[in-house]
């Protein structure tokens, strides 16, 4: 059975490695559309009609949740891939929607894909993508969560609970609600990537600040946060900042 399919990343490289492996373990998948910009990505699924999408979930300016909510009958099959264990795969588990989280292997690769032909097959997919598009609009930040690898292991932190992300010689120290300082191996844009759909902004290249934790915004260019620690606004990105924070407040 041939199965046209369309792999939409940010990251080209991963596309490229993706595509390698599918053409090497499954000659029956026809690449027939890639793409490292979700809208364009969009566009391809709507002018191709594929069968199986290998979908990102973190992307610039559109998330893979945001780009599926947009199609109007997404009756194709999705493997959505990241580089984060994130809160969403619990979701996407839940609705039998496959998923592979970076880096994965063959075994990850073939197990995924061999159940998404099964689904294609069985022609469940509108309705599974329909239950998952319900779920994740359910979700909320309060009970939202992300993995921090430590030295120590794994922390588990409610993203509401993060206070601001400080960039520090290629780690990242996380301010918390309630566990004090968290020091992360990854770096600042690890988790820029990883939170700039969750309310959060990057205010320095060093400082990745939660919104719903700001107090103040002083004119020098520096903003309070919850924990009274003052974090500087680089001169070019404070018009943005400020509009985006107006934003919030209006949704809010």
């Amino acid at each position: 059975m041939k199965i046209n399919a369309v792999i939409i990343d940010d990251e080209r490289k991963a596309i490229e490695s993706l595509r390698h492996n599918l053409n090497n373990l499954f000659p029956s998948i026809n690449v027939i559309g890639e793409s490292k910009e979700p809208e364009e990505g969009l566009e391809l699924i709507i002018s191709l009609n594929p069968e199986l999408v290998f979908l990102d979930i973190a992307m610039p300016r559109m998330s893979g949740f945001d780009l599926l909510a947009k199609v109007e009958n997404p009756k194709f099959e999705i493997i959505f891939v990241t580089a984060f264990d994130e809160y969403a795969i619990e979701a996407i588990q839940h609705c039998a929607i496959g998923y592979l989280v970076k880096p994965f292997d063959n075994k990850d690769l073939k197990l995924a894909v061999n159940q998404a032909k099964k689904n294609i097959q069985e022609k469940n997919s509108l309705i599974n993508n329909k239950q998952l598009l319900e779920k994740i609009n359910n979700n909320s930040n309060q009970t939202a969560k992300i993995t921090i690898p430590t030295q120590d292991g794994l922390e588990f932190i409610g993203i509401n609970q993060i206070i601001n992300c400080e960039g520090v010689d290629g780690y990242t120290k996380l301010n918390t609600v309630n566990d004090g300082p968290i020091l992360s191996s990854n770096s600042i844009g690890h988790f820029h990537k990883l939170l700039k759909n969750q309310q959060f902004y990057l205010s320095h290249k060093s400082h990745l600040i939660n919104i719903t934790h700001i107090k103040k915004y002083l004119n020098e260019g520096y903003v309070v946060m919850s924990n009274k620690n003052k974090i500087p606004v680089s001169r070019s990105k404070r018009n943005k900042f400020l509009e985006q924070i107006k934003e919030q407040l209006q949704k809010s």
